[in-house]
């Protein structure tokens, strides 16, 4: 029988991804049909907020340290202020939306670029 560890964290990955993407793409202007396809982890739904900024934060640091070419270690703290800032500046509306759909949407999507500004992270071109 397979574990559903391995299972459980590529979901849990695929769902952070999808949100910091999300928010990088407002760079772009572009609307978040692009994630057509995208089936959101239902555990967002019930997620406590620990769990919401630890999948946010996983998300950050894989992809920031694709961007920068540095090891994930190395944005543990970024990573961390930037899951924070981001989390907390959303209202109960943007945190719903984000639990539905797993990215965050438009109004969201510019807090989380805040954030990254405020956490000195670049943003994804």
């Amino acid at each position: 029988m397979r574990s559903i560890a391995p299972r459980t964290g590529r979901i849990l990955l695929a769902a952070g991804l999808v949100a910091l993407l999300a928010a990088c793409n407002a760079n772009k202007g572009g609307p978040t049909a692009s994630l057509e396809g995208y089936t959101p982890d239902p555990a967002l739904k019930t997620a406590s907020a620990s769990n919401l900024t630890g999948r946010v934060r996983h998300a950050c640091t894989v992809t920031q340290s694709r961007l920068q070419s540095v090891p994930e270690a190395s944005l543990a703290r970024p990573c961390g202020c930037y899951a924070k800032q981001t989390l907390a500046s959303l209202d109960p509306v943007e945190l719903e939306s984000y639990r539905s759909t797993g990215y965050f949407n438009d109004s969201a999507r510019a807090k989380a670029l805040s954030a990254l500004d405020s956490c000195k992270l670049p943003r994804p071109a």
